[in-house]
């Protein structure tokens, strides 16, 4: 199937999956995970009507802005983010969604101040707490946001997770239903430097589950542009 099939088949299990959880579709956005994918190939994401692109390389990201990849659609930020490498990614793109650690906030903090700019930033929740991933606890992310006027060169929009990668429907329902109660809670805060109008979770495997549980995008690379091929 082309990408723009994919996209169109991807907008009909969206549908269907907030439909089913009693939800307006339109409050779903899809962001096309377009690690790996040449410029031309984004540009017929967004061609077919993604609502936005994540990148998760900042080599990448340089490589395809100067060539029009993401014209017509926002871009974020979607991936790791090294500090020596902020200054590269603030200002750039739209959103930050992987603001995942205190050292990270303050240099995007820091680094959108000398540009005069606010950066918008999602906190990277590390709802199923692995250990070899990065992310903020629930705990810390809560704590944070009754905190953001300490960094106005930011200004938080939601959160973001990864969950695990599930062996069967259903498996992740559970963190993202955690996902969707932090969410609310800050929501409810009124915290300065914060509105709360972003909820990203939800993948290939398991964007229908996200949706059932309050998503409002979901970031879809391999239902998009197909199976990814990784140098051996």
């Amino acid at each position: 199937m082309s990408i723009a099939e994919n996209v169109a088949a991807l907008r009909t299990r969206m549908t269907e999956a907030a439909l089913a959880a009693g939800r307006d579709p339109s409050e779903i956005l899809l962001c096309a995970a377009t690690k790996m994918n040449d410029a031309e190939r984004v540009k017929e994401a967004v061609a077919a009507g993604v609502d936005c692109c994540g990148e998760n390389r900042v080599q990448e990201l340089a490589q395809k802005q100067p060539l029009g990849a993401y014209e017509g659609r926002p871009v974020h930020f979607i991936g790791h983010l090294q500090t020596n490498k902020v200054n590269k990614v603030v200002g750039k793109v739209d959103l930050i969604q992987s603001v995942d650690r205190l050292e990270l906030l303050e240099a995007v903090d820091r680094t959108a101040r000398r540009l005069g700019i606010r950066q918008d930033i999602l906190f990277e929740v590390n709802i199923a707490a692995e250990a070899q991933k990065g992310g903020f606890t629930p705990e810390q992310a809560l704590e944070l946001a009754g905190e953001m006027e300490r960094w106005p060169g930011v200004f938080l929009r939601g959160l973001m997770a990864i969950p695990p990668v599930p062996e069967k429907k259903g498996d992740n329902c559970k963190y993202f239903a955690k996902m969707r109660n932090l969410y609310i809670d800050i929501a409810g805060k009124k915290y300065d430097n914060v509105s709360m109008v972003c909820l990203s979770m939800g993948m290939s495997d398991d964007f229908e589950d996200a949706i059932a549980e309050g998503s409002t995008m979901i970031r879809v690379g391999t239902a998009i542009f197909g199976p990814r091929a990784y140098a051996l």
